[in-house]
């Protein structure tokens, strides 16, 4: 992968981060600005339930962060876009798809084989 390439992952995943910041932000805004006074009870229980959903999605969110994160660190140490299973490129395509992938196509489909007869 050339350092133009690796400059505009670099982009993509620096928006990507920016993105789930903001989502973050906007979340805690929400949340500490509503009024939870409600005196139906069912209009409580679909805030909290609400409430409960939108702090999951942070949470997956965060997770993504990391990755995020970590491919960056990848960049900056040359080794974006190589697998860690079997070290060699990973497709131009999956990473387009997956800017955080750290496995080729072939090598996370026998990771995930692995997964599924694990689990039997």
């Amino acid at each position: 992968m050339d350092s133009g390439q690796l400059q505009q992952f670099r982009v993509l995943l620096e928006n990507m981060k920016q993105e789930i910041v903001s989502d973050v932000e906007q979340t805690i805004s929400e949340m500490t600005d509503h009024q939870f006074n409600t005196p139906d009870i069912t209009d409580r229980a679909t805030l909290e339930s609400d409430r409960s959903f939108e702090l999951r999605l942070r949470s997956r969110e965060q997770h993504l962060l990391e990755k995020i994160n970590e491919a960056i660190v990848r960049i900056d140490n040359g080794t974006y876009g190589i697998c860690e299973d079997c070290e060699e490129e990973i497709g131009l395509k999956r990473l387009e798809a997956r800017p955080v992938a750290t496995h080729c196509i072939d090598c996370k489909i026998k990771q995930e084989q692995r997964e599924k007869n694990a689990g039997r």
